[in-house]
């Protein structure tokens, strides 16, 4: 193996520091309370701003957008970079809420792992069997904390069993909670044998912590006798039947770490994050068309995952958010867009803090930066040095479940509504459709939840100034046409099936039923139905 010059070791050497995840978890798990107990822990912020603080000026860092603010949910996915002791951290913060899956299925592709974030009271709940599934396709390693334990929980045998027998994933608590609600005392380490006893502090950074060891004869001044003898039975039964931590098996995705806490009054959280970083690894290689891409002996590439418009409403300006995969990226250099086959600058690069946006000159294998979109990107694209042309696998297209026909109010905000529609749809928010060699008078609209429906009306109305008139379909399937040299005018179809196509040009079908479907493809010998768009290199 050939030595590496200062360069490359100093490359090594930055991309070995970071850390990318995302967090999952169902609607009001706590998961966007989580993230910014995590900045404040790495100095990011100072104080932490209550996610329902809808009556104060406070508002979740990684919450940009007015309507989040104005309902206390994440409908975007927040990037949000800092660093903790000797490790360069980038969250990537997904929508809890179901109507806004994709975005999240998304950015899962572009995470090197992923915290799962569980409410006590409730343990697994649907969204989080959903988001689950997406990293067990991608292999993706997965650190469960248990959120809330502050307030009255199931019995942590119980939320362990639940994860077991609904995820299909093993479980190995690294520490494990002494009581919960009122009587919640702190964590007990498992590799330290050490109690970390908490008190609650109003989510200022500084807690009051107790660390005293479990073998400590002052331990009953902290712990009454019922709560202790509770705790002996606990590890006693933890050391004898449970699971034993397995690193290989957390990175291949079959055994999932636990930790128990409560992100509101940072019980547990700073410990989480320690160990978390040791647990999980530096950015790994990803496949392309070429073959495998190593991300240090490889030169600068990276894909697009997200697109986002009017983060800056006084700029209408358009982000491309990108996974840097390899290498090191410095600012002014030219790159290869393989999509678009043209050699480019990466305009403005930046990495962000929700909305506070700064100006890099160099990033590595692991980063998430924003560029200046003029409108050339598309979720999935590769962008790699000129000498390499290479493609990473593209994102599947999901199939939306809600449909609307929508149209413009005033027939003179044409333009606006137009390119309201088609930004919005480039960014994933929403699908959109036309009837064959229709015009853009009115869009078919898909969306995966029908949240989406109100967060289009809203962004058409805030940001492009077009009022929309939206009529809702009886539609209930989509499918892509395979077969693209098939004559989608002359296929013999129910009368409640409708043929539309997206803006690529491609060809779909919408269905009421199964039954519609089944139609079709029994009258049409040769039509070949998909459910997705498929993620192709």
């Amino acid at each position: 193996m050939e030595a590496l010059t200062p360069t490359q070791t100093q490359i090594k050497t930055e991309i070995e520091k970071r850390r990318t995840f995302a967090i999952i978890s169902h609607p009001d798990a706590g998961k966007t309370t989580l993230t910014e107990k995590l900045l404040l822990y790495g100095g990011a912020i100072n104080l932490a701003g209550s996610v329902k603080g809808k009556k104060t000026a406070k508002h979740a860092v990684s919450d940009w957008m007015e309507i989040e603010k104005q309902r206390g949910i994440s409908v975007t996915s927040s990037v949000l970079q800092f660093k903790y002791n000797d490790c360069c951290i980038n969250i990537l913060d997904t929508p809890g809420h179901q109507d806004f899956s994709e975005d999240t299925y998304r950015t899962l592709m572009a995470a090197d792992s992923a915290v799962m974030v569980i409410d006590a009271s409730k343990g697994v709940e649907a969204q989080t069997i959903k988001l689950f599934k997406v990293c067990l396709l991608r292999k993706i390693p997965i650190i469960t904390f248990i959120n809330k334990m502050d307030r009255d929980s199931k019995n942590p045998f119980e939320l362990l069993e639940d994860i077991e027998n609904v995820l299909g994933i093993n479980t190995c608590p690294v520490n494990w909670p002494i009581g919960s609600g009122k009587e919640f005392k702190g964590v007990y380490d498992r590799d330290s044998r050490n109690l970390l006893l908490f008190t609650a502090n109003n989510g200022q950074k500084e807690v009051e912590e107790n660390i005293i060891s479990v073998d400590s004869p002052n331990i009953s001044d902290y712990i009454d006798e019922y709560q202790l003898k509770d705790f002996y039975d606990d590890i006693s039964l933890l050391e004898g039947a449970g699971d034993s931590f397995d690193l290989q098996a957390v990175r291949d995705g079959k055994l999932t770490p636990v930790f128990f806490g409560s992100a509101l009054t940072n019980f547990g959280v700073q410990p989480f994050l320690e160990r978390f970083l040791d647990i999980t690894t530096p950015p790994l290689p990803r496949e392309s068309d070429i073959g495998i891409i190593d991300p240090v002996g490889s030169p600068f590439s990276a894909f697009v995952f997200k697109i986002q418009a009017n983060m800056n409403k006084a700029h209408r300006d358009r982000i491309a958010f990108m996974r840097i995969c390899s290498g090191k990226f410095e600012k002014d250099t030219e790159v290869y867009h393989v999509q678009g086959e043209r050699k480019m600058k990466l305009s403005q690069p930046q990495q962000l803090m929700a909305q506070d946006r700064e100006i890099v000159t160099e990033a590595y294998a692991g980063d998430i930066i924003g560029v200046f979109d003029p409108g050339i990107f598309s979720i999935g694209d590769t962008v790699c040095m000129p000498s390499e042309k290479f493609k990473y696998r593209g994102i599947p297209t999901f199939a939306p479940e809600h449909f609307a026909i929508v149209r413009q109010k005033d027939t003179m905000k044409r333009k606006q509504f137009v390119k309201g529609t088609t930004q919005i749809a480039q960014e994933g928010a929403i699908q959109i459709f036309r009837e064959l060699d229709a015009g853009m008078e009115e869009v078919y609209v898909g969306v995966v939840g029908t949240l989406q429906f109100d967060v289009l009306k809203y962004r058409l109305n805030n940001e492009y100034n077009v009022e929309i008139i939206m009529e809702g379909l009886p539609y209930k399937f989509i499918r892509w046409i395979k077969n693209r040299d098939l004559d989608v005018k002359k296929l013999d179809l129910a009368s409640d099936t409708k043929r539309i196509e997206d803006m690529r040009g491609n060809k779909l079908l919408l269905f009421t039923s199964m039954w519609s479907i089944d139609w079709a493809l029994e009258h049409n010998k040769d039509l070949q139905l998909e459910e997705f768009g498929t993620a192709e290199f």
